[in-house]
This record gives C-alpha cells, sequence and structure tokens, in this order.
C-alpha cells in the first residue's frame, strides 16, 4: 500500500508546502511508501493536474491522505460526486489528517467496524465539503456585490457544447475516458462531469 499525499492551496500567495511536513510525519506512523503531490489550484476545480496524476498513479488499496476536506474541495456537489466516485474507482482509502474517525480505518481489519466507519465517515466527509463549499460561495457573493458596487459586470463561461456531444458520442464506441481526454483535448474530470450529467439526464427522461 502507498500513501499519496496531497497537498492543495488556492493561489502561488499561499504556501502549498505548509502542510507537507505534518503530513509527512503522520504518514511515517502508518509505515508505508510514501508519494507527494503539491499543487496550487483552486478547490472549486474539478480538472486539477496534480490531483488527476495522483487518481492516474492510484492502485486499488492505497491510501489518499488530505491535510483537511476543504484542501481536497470546495466543488459544486455534483462535482463532489464525481471526484468521490474517482476515488473509489481508484479503490483509495480517503484519510483526513483533521478528521480522527478516518484515521481508525487504516488500522482494522474487522469489517463490520470498517463499514460502520466508512458510513460514519462519508456522511462527516460530505457535510464538510458542503460548508467548504457554502463557504466559499459566500465569500464570491461578497466579491459579486463588491463588483456591482463598483459597476463592473463580469461576462459568464458558456458551455462548449460541441465538444461536450464529441465526449458522448466518443463514449458511445467504447473509448477509455483517458483516450477521450486525448481526443477532444480535454481534462479526464470534465469527461467524467460530462458523461455523469449525460447519465443523469437520460435517467430523467425515463
Amino acid at each position: 500500500m502507498t500513501v499519496r499525499i496531497y497537498v492543495r492551496a488556492s493561489t502561488k500567495d499561499q504556501d502549498a508546502e505548509r502542510a507537507l511536513g505534518s503530513l509527512k510525519e503522520f504518514a511515517s506512523t502508518i509505515h508505508s511508501a510514501t508519494v507527494e503531490y503539491v499543487e496550487n489550484e483552486s478547490g472549486t476545480k474539478l480538472d486539477r493536474p496534480v490531483l488527476n496524476k495522483l487518481l492516474a498513479d492510484a492502485e486499488n488499496g492505497d491510501t489518499l491522505l488530505v491535510e483537511s476536506v476543504d484542501r481536497l474541495s470546495r466543488l459544486k456537489q455534483e462535482e463532489f460526486e464525481v471526484l468521490k466516485g474517482r476515488i473509489k474507482e481508484k479503490g483509495l482509502k480517503l484519510v483526513v489528517a483533521d478528521l480522527p474517525t478516518t484515521h481508525v480505518l487504516l488500522n482494522t481489519d474487522d469489517t463490520i467496524t470498517s463499514s460502520i466507519l466508512n458510513l460514519v465517515n462519508n456522511l462527516l466527509i460530505d457535510l464538510l465539503a458542503t460548508m467548504a463549499r457554502l463557504d466559499n460561495e459566500k465569500r464570491i457573493e461578497r466579491i459579486k456585490q463588491g463588483l456591482e458596487r463598483s459597476g463592473y459586470k463580469p461576462s459568464g463561461k458558456k458551455a462548449n457544447t460541441e465538444k461536450h456531444e464529441r465526449i458522448k458520442q466518443l463514449n458511445k464506441k467504447g473509448l477509455t475516458k483517458e483516450e477521450i481526454a486525448n481526443a477532444v483535448s480535454c481534462g479526464i474530470a470534465t469527461v467524467y462531469r460530462v458523461l455523469k450529467n449525460d447519465k443523469i439526464v437520460s435517467i430523467t427522461k425515463i
């Protein structure tokens, strides 16, 4: 098993390495090989280069170690579901340094105990992710209000519908998500998000 340490800060003005020392110390108690992944990206972005690399490198049974839930995600709910799906798909154990209930999973072989703790942890992680998202949305709203008072009106970013359709077509042809991302020249997280949204739309039409 490999412990994959993920450290993130929002901008280059914030030192993403700040938490690395304490996480390395925490990881040393697990007595496993460790790999460090450090990046400066917003937690509101699903498509993060270093996080994508971590997920690509990960193997079943590895541990994803983060300082706190908001260091992993400030995503909208539907995007956080995509990220959780990718973590689950890779068979990663998510351990959050400031969430002690996740630590226990590293040292228990009791299937019943693990199942109960997984349920508790999933609820707590979802709650903390929601709080991180709401905190971010409040901050964005304050910024918008400031911009409105100054008379500035930013234009919204429109979805690339042509690219989204291409992703769906290639998926129907049986290409892997990595192959689709390369063919369409987009991040793999975008592929996951588009296909997940397409699946939801299909279900609602039944």
